[in-house]
This record gives C-alpha cells, sequence and structure tokens, in this order.
C-alpha cells in the first residue's frame, strides 16, 4: 500500500510537472492594405493589449504595442533577408532597445528562433513548425532548454489568425513570449 501511494504522489508530480495551463489568446485581424491588428487578451478572457503591425515597401514590418488603456509599452521592427531569415529588434516605449529575436527557417518550412536581451545574451529559444492543414505549432524554451510553453496558430478561411497561449506556470503573461 505504501508503495502504491509513494507511485501515485509521483505520477501525480510528473503530470503537474507537464501539465499546460491557458495564459491567454491572441486574434490577429488584417485589413485590405495588408496591415494587422492583434488583439491579446489573458486566461479570463480580459483584453490586455494589442498590437498594430504595417509592412513598408521594403519589407520592414514596424508593430506598435500598447496596453489596454491604450498607452504604447513598446515597438518592434522585424526585417528580412535575402534567403528569408527575419531579425526583429524590440524597444520599450521610450525608444530604448530590450532585446532581440533572430528566426531562421529551413528547406521544410520549420523555423528556429533564438532570442537575446539588450546585452547580447541568450535568453531563450523557440521552434515552430506548421502541419498540413496550416496550423502553426511553436515551443519556447528558456536559456537552459528548459520548456516555458506553447502557443497553437490556426487562420480561419477569412485570413483571421487565433493564437492560443499555454505555459508551465498559470501567472505567466502571454508578453513573456
Amino acid at each position: 500500500m505504501k508503495k502504491l501511494s509513494i507511485l501515485l504522489v509521483a505520477i501525480s508530480f510528473a503530470t503537474a510537472a507537464n501539465a499546460q495551463y491557458n495564459i491567454g489568446t491572441s486574434t490577429t485581424d488584417t485589413d485590405r492594405f495588408g496591415n494587422q491588428t492583434t488583439t491579446h487578451r489573458n486566461q479570463f478572457g480580459e483584453r490586455t493589449g494589442t498590437s498594430t503591425s504595417s509592412t513598408d515597401r521594403f519589407g520592414t514590418t514596424t508593430t506598435v504595442h500598447k496596453d489596454n488603456f491604450g498607452n504604447v509599452i513598446g515597438r518592434s521592427t522585424t526585417s528580412t533577408d535575402r534567403f528569408g531569415n527575419t531579425t526583429t529588434i524590440h524597444c520599450d516605449s521610450y525608444g530604448n532597445r530590450i532585446g532581440k529575436e533572430t528566426s531562421i527557417t529551413d528547406r521544410f518550412g520549420d523555423t528556429s528562433t533564438t532570442y537575446s536581451d539588450s546585452y547580447g545574451n541568450r535568453t531563450g529559444t523557440s521552434s515552430t513548425s506548421t502541419d498540413r492543414f496550416g496550423t502553426t505549432t511553436t515551443t519556447y524554451r528558456n536559456s537552459f532548454g528548459e520548456r516555458l510553453g506553447t502557443s497553437t496558430s490556426s487562420t480561419d478561411r477569412f485570413g483571421n489568425r487565433t493564437t492560443k497561449q499555454r505555459g508551465n506556470d498559470s501567472n505567466m503573461s502571454i508578453w513573456s513570449w
């Protein structure tokens, strides 16, 4: 009996360690000019902010992030090289650089992303794959390789995208990504 109870406790800890909590959703709408507006919500469905993206004629995408009150909390600028790899620079509301991400897409369409802070130190990675239905799944890891969470994106027939984020910690924010 004692061995059985120890086994059950071990199984429950293992299950809890692999549990994924709903930490929010993001819904992206694209207008007829190709500009995108993403509305972010927490795990309770409450709106926490928006991100608005526009692309210039050189292919550079600028995204403005706002909190729920409409205050600008940051900007991201994404550029693509001739191989299709992207570099995104993140800045705070004052224009100070707070991070960078570099994404490389392989010949199968899978993407590997490396994140770094304002000093260039690696803070984490993510890997994205797309299934045959067009649904993308991204797995996020910290600098030690430990899994932090996942996000799954699907696009409806109107071109609108919905992303569901899940994290190892129920207190995690979608802004963590």
